[in-house]
């Protein structure tokens, strides 16, 4: 059995630089195992602007999303279309809600859960752009909202806020505070 909680980032060409990354440092210091997972035909996913390009850990087919503790859904254009777009990732959305586990999604994001047809009427909050494409949600706007074990954020402004709330359903209140301290937040 492994001890630490583990984040499956799900990557796709388009995606928003610091929806990506603050997620990723932010578990990376509260101890969280984080999987960078490609969504689309390379390991080398390059962000909105083309102002970064990670090297994910592993491709989607070939993740067990069973062994995952929760998805975090980075936003950014056109990277939220192209997780949307994905039969694969609407498959692992299912999967990760009906399985109780976090799935966090951030800006244009939140959409990936509509055309998933996970957590209807739930309450949340993306950025504004999509609110009309958000359907039979409830929509309360807000920085970052949380229902039940769905987690969503408004937008890149507010992404290390959003980081920390999924680190919160993660890790005990101690590293939680230590990890906010190193950060100054």
């Amino acid at each position: 059995m492994r001890e630490r909680k583990r984040v499956y980032i799900l990557l796709a060409d388009g995606f928003e630089v610091i929806e990506a990354l603050a997620p990723i440092d932010v578990m990376f210091r509260a101890g969280v195992d984080v999987v960078k997972v490609a969504v689309g035909g390379s390991l080398e996913v390059v962000s909105s602007h083309a102002l970064a390009t990670l090297h994910c850990d592993t491709h989607i087919e070939e993740c067990d999303f069973a062994q995952c503790d929760a998805l975090i859904l980075p936003g950014g254009n056109p990277g939220y279309v192209n997780l949307r777009s994905n039969t694969d990732v609407l498959d692992a959305v299912r999967r990760a809600y009906d399985s109780g586990k976090i799935v966090a999604a951030i800006c244009g994001a939140p959409t990936v859960l509509s055309a998933a047809g996970i957590a209807r009427q739930r309450s949340l909050t993306c950025h504004s752009t999509v609110i009309e494409q958000m359907g039979d949600y409830r929509y309360v706007g807000g920085n970052v909202v949380e229902d039940g074990t769905l987690i969503t954020a408004a937008g890149a402004g507010v992404s290390v806020e959003f980081a920390l709330a999924v680190a919160a359903r993660l890790v005990d209140s101690d590293t939680l505070s230590r990890t906010r301290r190193g950060m100054e937040v």
